[in-house]
């Protein structure tokens, strides 16, 4: 087989001519009206879950994790689409759907990667170090890794833009900082603790992820 000059670069629309555009650098999502949508999408399916839960008899926050317990662990899966009433549905709702829609500034298909890395971890943490004898729901463990995600993607990326945003986002909610802590009976601390940690994680694989994929299809990498 020979081997081909690379093609030129397209010029950016409002860059520079030749200049790719960087997408681990977006701070807002490439398709916002579809990232809207997901966001808007997976609220709604909160409410409904609720409003089930409201209309049908038995408690659905019993499936939710049970610390610890074999038969708890399905919780994993469910827990942060149950909430133990409606004002705990509503607190989540403006950070799920900010922190959410955020998140894909990679694109929904990075977002749905992170949001896996997310649940599953803040999940597995809860049901290994949580309380005993309790059901732990909600999507707050989805919304502190998703502030988590955004706060240090920046610095992975070394995006000036994304750390501001950071700077921002860790200004309008630096309250929720303190549901990382022990001590406020009824809230998951650990969730919170080890969503945000699952945040963290995330941008960490995806971040590295993106710099292999960079390498790889750099001109002098083309294979004959």
């Amino acid at each position: 087989m020979s081997t081909l000059p690379p093609l030129p670069t397209p010029p950016a629309a409002g860059g520079d001519a030749g200049k790719p555009v960087d997408v681990s650098k977006r701070i807002l999502p490439p398709n916002p009206k579809a990232a809207a949508i997901v966001a808007l999408g997976f609220t709604l399916v909160l409410y409904l879950v609720e409003l089930l839960d409201v209309i049908l008899p038995g408690d659905f926050t019993h499936g939710g994790i049970l610390s610890r317990q074999a038969s708890g662990i399905d919780g994993v899966l469910w827990a942060p689409l149950l909430h133990a009433g409606w004002s705990h549905l509503f607190s989540n709702t403006v950070p799920v759907l900010v922190f959410s829609f955020l998140a894909m500034a990679a694109g929904i298909g990075r977002w749905a990667v992170v949001t896996a890395i997310i649940w599953a971890v803040s999940g597995l943490g809860v049901w290994l170090v949580g309380p005993a004898n309790a059901y732990t729901v909600g999507a707050s463990g989805l919304a502190f890794g998703w502030l988590a995600y955004l706060l240090v993607r920046g610095i992975f990326h070394r995006s000036f833009g994304q750390i501001v945003v950071a700077v921002v986002l860790l200004g309008v909610w630096s309250g929720m900082l303190w549901g990382l802590l022990p001590g406020n009976p009824g809230i998951s601390w650990q969730g919170h603790l080890f969503g945000a940690l699952a945040g963290v994680l995330a941008a960490w694989l995806t971040s590295r992820g993106e710099r292999t994929k960079a390498r790889k299809v750099e001109p002098g990498n083309l294979g004959a």
